[in-house]
């Protein structure tokens, strides 16, 4: 049985900044729901991704800004920087570790994201 990750939640304090962050990024808006009153669903996937995440009012009682250790993998951190920064986010210039090329980044909440070019491996 396979079990599989496909939904994060990201807690955000606006639905409407968040989203037009994430689009600005290259994320693709998937859905825009508001199924009630109390609840609006917003579900975005990084391109080639099988994992998506969702903002959105109801959806989780996290404090905006507290998600750490999100991680994509790209084929080039440098063109993601460039992308990133292109897009008006605050990006880290691409670093050099032994386990990879990383570039990190936060959304307008404060929610933390590294994004990492793997290392050809010998």
């Amino acid at each position: 049985m396979d079990w599989k990750i496909e939904l994060v939640a990201l807690p955000v304090t606006d639905v409407d900044r968040a989203k037009n962050f994430y689009t600005s990024i290259g994320f693709n808006a998937d859905h825009d729901h508001t199924p009630t009153p109390d609840i609006r669903f917003v579900q975005l996937t990084p391109p080639g991704s099988a994992c998506s995440i969702a903002i959105g009012t109801g959806l989780t009682q996290a404090q905006p800004g507290s998600v750490e250790g999100l991680q994509i993998v790209v084929a080039s951190a440098d063109e993601a920087y460039a992308q990133l920064v292109a897009a008006g986010a605050e990006a880290s210039p691409v670093v050099d570790m032994d386990w990879g090329r990383f570039t990190f980044f936060a959304d307008p909440d404060g929610n933390k994201w590294a994004v990492q070019e793997l290392p050809k491996w010998r």
